[in-house]
C-alpha cells in the first residue's frame, strides 16, 4: 500500500475479480472473450508523491485535521482519504489472450485527492501565496476565490496573499492580502483580478521572495509552461530544504495539459466557440456561395475545435494541428468546398490556430520568432486561409458571387466568466489542492482522472501532452459529422 517513506513507486497487489483465483479465461473460436468471463488484475504501480517529511528536518508533527471540529462537516467513517485510496490512470483496458492487461501503462495509479485525518501545517502560522500566470482562461478568478475561502473557512488560515502579474510579481510587486470578503464576487468576473503575464521567470528571485515573505504554501495557477516553472520552484525549495508546500493548478483553455481529464475553462470555451460557429453559419447560409470561416484557440491541440464541431453540427470541415491538410488538387480542401457549395450553397470551416502553420509562407524573422514564454510565434491561419480561398475562387469562378466571412473569437472565448460546470470544477480543484498541501504533500498537481480527483507529481504533468488522438472514435465521429476528406495525399 502507499507509504510516504517508500523511495520509489509502489506496487499494489490487486485482488482478482472473484474471491477464489479465477481459472484461465476461455477464448471463443473467433479469438474473443465472453463478456462474463473471469480475469485477474495485474499489480498496480502507484505513483509516488513528494512529501515535506522527506527533506524538512524541523517539520511540525502531524496534528488532527480542524475539520474534526468544524460544525459544517462533521466527518463520519470514510470521510477522510487514506493512503490506500487510489485513482487508476486507465479504466478501459484490453485483455491479452492470457487474460492479463495488455499494456503495463494501464497499471498506473495516483493518490486520491481529498482531506486527510492528519495535517502538517498549523493554520495559525500558515502563510499562503496564490499566483496566476500565462494567458487568460475562464474560471481563474473562481479558483482564486475558492482557494481563499477554502483556506479561511475550512482550515482557519488567516494569512493569504495574492501575487500580482504572474511569476515576476514575486520579486517586483508587494503581495496583496486576501480574505473571503475581498474575493466575495470574483467568480463573477472574467480574467484574473490578480493580473497575469508571460515570462518574468527568475528562479532565484522567486524562491528568495518566497523565503523572505515567509510563505509556506504556494499555489500556482497556469498552463503547461507555468507548470514547468513550478517544477523548478519545487526543486529549488526542496534543495534549500524549505518547509514550503508547492502545488500547481493546471489552467489551459486549449485543454492540452496531459494526464488529467480536462482543465478548467475548457467547457466554457467550447460553449462560447459554438456561438461563433453559429454566427458564421448564419452569415454563410445568407450569402450566395458563402463560406463561414472561424479560427479557434489551439496552438498544439485541437480539442476546442473538435468539441465545438461535434456540439454545433453546422461545421463542414474541422482543421486541427494534429492532422495535416492541403488546399489544391484531388482530395484537397478546395475540391471539397467546391462540391459543398454546389450541393448546399454554403459551407462552414473551423480551424484551430495551430493548424496549417507549415503551409503559410514565412520570412526568416518569422521563422525565428518566439514569444515571452519561448513558444514559436504562430501566423494567423484564419487570415491566410481567407486570402487563399478568395484567390482560389477568383481563378476558377471570376464572374460568380463569393463571400468569406472570417470570425476570430479568440479573446471573447478566454475572457468570459466560467459557466456553471467549470465553476463547480474550479471549486473542487481548489479545495483538493488545499487538502493536499495541508497534508504535507508538495510538488503535485490536482485534477480529475476518470472523473475522480487525484494528486499527480508536478513533473509528470509538466512533461505530458494531451493531443487529439486522430485514430480514436471521437475523431472518426468528427469525420462522420462533417464528411470531410482525410487529406491523405495520393
Amino acid at each position: 500500500m502507499a507509504n510516504l517513506s517508500q523511495p520509489e513507486a509502489t506496487d499494489l497487489a490487486a485482488g482478482s475479480a472473484t474471491q477464489n483465483p479465477p481459472p484461465p479465461p476461455q477464448q471463443q473460436q473467433n479469438g474473443h472473450f465472453d463478456d462474463h468471463q473471469d480475469f485477474s488484475l495485474s499489480p498496480i504501480t502507484l505513483q509516488k508523491l513528494p512529501h515535506l517529511s522527506e527533506y524538512v528536518q524541523d517539520l511540525q508533527p502531524a496534528r488532527s485535521n480542524p475539520l474534526d471540529r468544524n460544525p459544517f462537516f462533521c466527518p463520519s467513517d470514510g470521510f477522510y482519504i487514506t493512503s490506500t485510496d487510489i485513482v487508476l490512470r486507465h479504466t478501459v483496458c484490453r485483455l491479452s489472450p492470457s487474460g492479463t492487461l495488455d499494456s503495463p501503462s494501464h497499471h498506473v495509479a495516483y493518490i486520491r485527492a481529498g482531506p486527510r485525518k492528519n495535517i502538517f501545517f498549523d493554520p495559525s502560522t500558515t502563510k499562503a501565496a496564490i499566483v496566476t500566470c500565462g494567458g487568460l482562461c475562464p474560471g481563474m478568478n473562481t479558483v482564486i476565490r475558492e482557494l481563499v475561502v477554502g483556506l479561511w473557512d475550512i482550515y482557519g488560515v488567516r494569512q493569504i496573499f495574492g501575487i500580482k502579474a504572474g511569476y515576476r510579481g514575486f520579486y517586483s510587486t508587494p503581495p496583496i492580502e486576501l480574505s473571503p470578503k475581498r474575493v466575495h464576487n470574483w467568480h463573477m468576473r472574467g480574467g484574473t483580478v490578480l493580473g497575469t503575464s508571460r515570462g518574468g521567470f527568475d528562479l532565484k528571485k522567486i524562491v528568495d521572495a518566497i523565503q523572505n515573505h515567509g510563505f509556506n504554501q504556494v499555489y500556482i495557477i497556469g498552463g503547461d509552461g507555468t507548470m514547468r516553472g513550478a517544477v523548478k520552484i519545487f526543486e529549488e525549495v526542496q534543495r534549500r530544504k524549505l518547509r514550503v508546500g508547492v502545488t500547481g493548478i493546471p489552467k489551459t483553455v486549449d485543454n492540452d495539459v496531459g494526464i488529467i481529464d480536462r482543465s478548467f475553462g475548457f467547457q466554457t470555451a467550447v460553449e462560447m466557440a459554438q456561438q461563433a460557429i453559429h454566427a458564421a453559419h448564419v452569415e454563410a447560409e445568407s450569402a450566395v456561395n458563402g463560406i463561414g470561416l472561424v479560427k479557434l484557440m489551439g496552438r498544439s491541440t485541437g480539442h476546442i475545435t473538435l468539441h465545438a464541431t461535434l456540439s454545433s453540427r453546422d461545421v463542414d470541415c474541422c482543421l486541427i494541428p494534429e492532422t495535416e491538410f492541403y488546399l489544391e488538387g484531388k482530395g484537397g480542401l478546395f475540391e471539397f468546398l467546391e462540391q459543398r457549395l454546389k450541393d448546399r450553397g454554403h459551407a462552414v470551416v473551423v480551424v484551430a490556430e495551430g493548424a496549417g502553420q507549415d503551409l503559410i509562407p514565412r520570412t526568416k524573422d518569422q521563422e525565428e520568432g518566439r514569444d515571452e514564454s519561448g513558444n514559436r510565434v504562430f501566423l494567423d491561419v484564419g487570415a491566410w486561409l481567407k486570402s487563399e480561398l478568395k484567390k482560389w475562387w477568383d481563378r476558377g469562378h471570376p464572374n460568380e458571387l463569393f463571400t468569406v466571412k472570417y470570425i476570430d473569437p479568440t479573446y471573447m472565448i478566454r475572457a468570459v466568466t466560467a459557466n456553471a460546470t467549470d465553476n463547480l470544477y474550479c471549486t473542487l480543484v481548489a479545495h483538493s489542492a488545499i487538502h493536499g498541501v495541508m497534508a504535507g504533500f508538495t510538488g503535485f498537481v490536482t485534477g480529475p482522472i476518470n472523473g475522480n480527483h487525484a494528486y499527480i507529481p508536478l513533473i509528470d504533468v509538466a512533461q505530458a501532452k494531451n493531443e487529439v488522438n486522430t485514430k480514436d472514435h471521437k475523431w472518426e465521429w468528427v469525420r462522420s459529422v462533417t464528411n470531410q476528406p482525410d487529406f491523405a495525399k495520393p
